[in-house]
């Protein structure tokens, strides 16, 4: 199993993301780190890359309403 690697940084914050191929399209995950949990939902994608982008950009838009909640 190919598994593409991403790495995004949010709010000051590395986020490491794996996408590994189900069927025809691409799965995008926070790869799992002892300690850390991973509960947020995969995101799918045509290309490891888009896949990797959607769930990066959904972890700016949860970053950004945090902070802005918390202004």
């Amino acid at each position: 199993m190919t598994v593409h690697r991403f790495q995004h940084t949010i709010g000051n914050q590395a986020y490491q993301i794996e996408v590994t191929q189900v069927s025809n399209r691409w799965r995008a995950q926070i790869r799992r780190m002892p300690g850390m949990p991973t509960a947020v939902m995969p995101f799918y994608g045509a290309t490891p890359a888009e896949a990797a982008d959607q769930l990066g950009q959904w972890l700016s838009l949860a970053h950004n309403r945090q902070v802005a909640q918390s202004d």
